[in-house]
């Protein structure tokens, strides 16, 4: 089964300076049709359009709230009926917190839990199915080196758990899916240059995390867009279970 007959479905990816945009622009470069899922249904739109003018693919802008099984399978169905099955994922979407753990509050942990976890889930476990029933499969987990080196960056515990939970998520999903012909893996960023960054990192803060990265800049969305859209291609059949860096040297381990 060739890509150009499949969907790609990249969550969260509706941010113009996200790594979700930049991932449903490289996935698209290498022929796959995309979907993108995002609560703003406007950012998500343009996202498609952008893909589809630049790609010249089938391109799919869906509003979508992936903590709520009910969008989500609404989404779903439209992408039933109108768009090529679906033979990727990226759970991309994610949320980060940073509240230091004796000032989080049991309703800021359930939002950070919902959106990473839960919407992950709700993703996931609508697409696996079709995935394994026709013998092909690609997903993959934006996970964080948060989650490998508890935090430290601007996300706190509530973060760093919930981005630790897809890790353990990823890997005991490959071991169930991997003989139905579905591989499953996670990325996991350091400090890239996002809006979300933008907005956190004072320079003072920023001085102080490059000066321990061996690679001295910020990375880029396409630093990890490239990683993903490697990990989507039908020829990367045999890596499942697999955690990769892309965080300058910064966490080395």
């Amino acid at each position: 089964m060739s890509i150009s007959d499949l969907t790609a479905i990249v969550t969260g990816a509706g941010s113009r300076r996200g790594i979700g945009r930049a991932t449903a622009h490289a996935l698209a470069a290498t022929g796959w049709n995309l979907a993108i899922l995002d609560l703003d249904e406007a950012g998500a739109k343009e996202t498609a359009d952008q893909v589809a003018h630049r790609h010249g693919v089938q391109a799919f802008g869906l509003g979508c709230d992936i903590t709520d099984e009910t969008s989500v399978e609404a989404a779903m169905a439209h992408l039933d009926a109108s768009a090529p099955p679906a033979g990727a994922l990226v759970n991309n979407a994610g949320i980060t917190s940073p509240i230091p753990f004796l000032q989080v509050t049991g309703t800021e942990w359930d939002g950070v839990f919902a959106v990473n976890v839960r919407g992950a889930y709700n993703v996931t476990r609508r697409v696996a199915p079709g995935m394994a029933e026709r013998g092909f499969g690609r997903i993959v987990f934006l996970s964080s080196v948060s989650a490998e080196r508890g935090g430290g960056v601007f996300g706190g515990v509530a973060y760093s758990a919930a981005k630790a939970a897809q890790l353990g998520f990823a890997r005991a999903l490959a071991r169930e899916l991997g003989p139905a012909g579905v591989t499953v893996n996670a990325v996991a960023p350091g400090l890239i240059d996002t809006d979300i960054t933008a907005g956190a990192l004072d320079d003072e803060h920023k001085a102080r995390l490059l000066a321990g990265t061996p690679m001295g800049r910020l990375g880029k969305v396409e630093d990890v867009a490239d990683l993903v859209a490697y990990l989507c291609r039908a020829e990367s059949g045999y890596i499942t279970g697999a955690t990769y860096d892309v965080n300058g040297g910064s966490h080395i381990h």
